[in-house]
């Protein structure tokens, strides 16, 4: 069954290796087969990689569209490192994401990896602002009342 993809006017998707942009109308895609997608909103670059959680999530995503783990080793497990060791509590999104890579589910990683987006925004508000965070980070969110 093909997957249905639905574009807004000038939204972007990757297919593949490739950009596909589309015009100025509304158009609905059908794709088949076994290439890697990502619809614009999912999309992060070097650019927009602005945070240790964004660059494992770039790392991921280079992993998912090239298909291609060995040649992001180098980027993905010192970065990995580096944020356990300012962050131990998210162990459970980087062992998720890890497992995800070794099964070769890399689509499911990049979900993971958006889930450590949004712990480490958490960890940010906390640091900032004061709020508490639950410390086992299991579900990483804020205690009521925070």
């Amino acid at each position: 069954m093909p997957l249905k993809v639905e574009l807004k006017p000038g939204e972007r998707v990757i297919v593949g290796t490739a950009v596909i942009r589309n015009g100025d109308t509304r158009a609905h895609l059908f794709i088949e087969g076994d290439a890697p997608i990502l619809r614009e909103r999912d999309i992060l670059t070097a650019a927009t990689a602005t945070s240790p959680a964004k660059m494992i999530y770039l790392a991921v995503q280079l992993m998912y569209l090239k298909g291609d783990l060995k040649g992001h080793d180098e980027f993905y497990f010192p970065i990995v490192k580096d944020f356990l060791a300012a962050a131990p509590s998210a162990l459970s999104l980087i062992t998720e994401i890890n497992n995800r890579i070794l099964s070769g589910d890399l689509y499911k990683a990049l979900k993971a990896a958006r889930e450590l987006i949004a712990y480490e925004e958490e960890l940010i508000r906390h640091a900032t602002g004061g709020e508490r965070i639950r410390e086992d980070g299991a579900d990483h969110a804020l205690l009521p009342g925070s």
